[in-house]
């Protein structure tokens, strides 16, 4: 189903008050600017630095497009790290994957540094590069869905947000990252929040579908001779997550509007959940077939990323070939999704690791080898990276905005379809 629009194709704010109606177009200017202000609370500490909105809004996409106030405390990512639920997330994996690798039969602590330090420094650096390339691909793949949404931004800028979303992945648990690329696009150009929560939610659709298509594609291949049953057992929860993501998909697109209308929810959520719902379903016939080839080739710097570093490592005891190597990089991605730590932090460790030794016989201190310095291209290189693009982006600060309206920038954001509402 559609959400309803009114006349000019905007959604009807049917539900809100005289009092607290949103304007049509509030946050761009006749000339197409965008306002100083364009998404602010209560508290102007939360357009300086939105971090912080993020972390309180683990909850539903409804609760994420509210724009709850947030306190000048509140807006440090450092005050996120020193929390002791973030600080838990993230020591207690790390203390839990030490002591399994050192039960491990076999482990020597003392040759896993040689084994690193014996890579190749050429094939590493392909291995960054095709990992890093995956990012100009997400970024195009978003700015189609926004397109499609009504919001109009350059690939760069996608990228950009996207790229500074990832390290708030790696370092804070419960997937916050994703909320906070939307409030961050929010703080940057003239648009709705609940849209861009859909496109968010849409993409990570996209990403668990292919995910979980490439790897049982590549077991398939993998294990054409026999399959073992740990193997199996990966093959039937593949199965049931894309049998609930499609049921998922049909409940929402069919059912989630009459749903609304038979509980007793505010008119304020119900306007809430018609702009989420724009964003996840704004996207045509059409555009599906490109999104998807771009989901996969993004999917595919995955699987080439460690494939490249299993290359680079040169362990002979290793005979996986590009089908197993697609299966363990598939399976570990899957696992990211657990919200429970920073970029599944001690699950994807532990999955890698096991699939590596039980099902293709790798020994111990080569499957940590190439464990470690996986997670070192795809986690580590993303916090130190990251870290430098968040502290020097003006988009973390609000500034983008600032500069297009003060016309410091040649093209300034276009405001969404239906202004930008929240």
């Amino acid at each position: 189903m559609t959400a309803p629009h009114g006349p000019n194709g905007v959604p009807e704010n049917r539900g809100a008050s005289d009092g607290d109606r949103v304007p049509e177009n509030r946050g761009a200017s006749d000339d197409g600017r965008v306002p100083e202000n364009p998404g602010a609370t209560n508290s102007e500490a939360a357009e300086t630095d939105p971090i912080a909105l993020a972390g309180g809004l683990a909850g539903t996409p409804a609760d994420a497009a509210a724009g709850p106030e947030v306190s000048a405390e509140q807006i440090s990512i450092g005050r996120r790290l020193r929390q002791p639920r973030t600080v838990v997330s993230i020591l207690v994996p790390i203390l839990v994957l030490i002591l399994l690798v050192i039960s491990l039969p076999g482990f020597k602590l003392d040759r896993l540094p040689g084994l690193i330090l014996g890579a190749n420094p050429l094939l590493l650096l392909a291995a960054f590069a095709v990992y890093y390339a995956g990012f100009p691909l997400r970024g195009l793949r978003w700015k189609l869905l926004l397109h499609a949404a009504g919001s109009e931004v350059s690939e760069r800028d996608s990228t950009e947000i996207i790229f500074i979303s990832w390290l708030v992945n790696c370092v804070v648990p419960a997937k916050l990252g994703d909320i906070y690329r939307a409030w961050l696009f929010r703080l940057n150009f003239a648009v709705s929040l609940s849209r861009t929560l859909g496109t968010v939610f849409i993409e990570r659709i996209f990403d668990l579908f292919a995910i979980v298509m490439l790897g049982l594609a590549a077991g398939f291949w993998s294990f054409r001779s026999g399959m073992p049953r740990e193997v199996q057992i990966i093959f039937v929860l593949g199965f049931v997550l894309m049998g609930l993501l499609a049921v998922a998909l049909f409940t929402l697109r069919n059912f989630g509007r009459r749903l609304l209308d038979i509980f007793p929810v505010p008119a304020r959520v119900v306007d809430l959940y018609e702009r989420f719902e724009e964003g996840v379903f704004g996207i045509g016939a059409r555009q599906v077939p490109v999104i998807a080839i771009v989901t996969l080739a993004i999917w595919a710097t995955e699987a080439g990323r460690l494939y490249l570093v299993i290359m680079a490592l040169g362990f002979t005891d290793v005979h996986m070939g590009m089908s197993g190597v697609a299966f363990v990089a598939f399976s570990a991605s899957l696992l990211t999704a657990i919200p429970l730590t920073p970029a599944g932090l001690g699950f994807v460790e532990g999955a890698v690791v096991g699939l590596l030794t039980a099902v293709y016989h790798v020994p111990t201190n080569q499957a940590l080898a190439i464990t470690v310095v996986d997670r070192a291209i795809s986690v580590l290189s993303v916090v130190v990276l990251g870290s430098l693009v968040y502290v020097l982006s003006p988009k973390t600060k609000g500034r983008a905005a600032r500069a297009a309206r003060d016309g410091d920038v040649t093209s300034s954001p276009a405001p969404a379809r239906g202004g930008p509402g929240i």
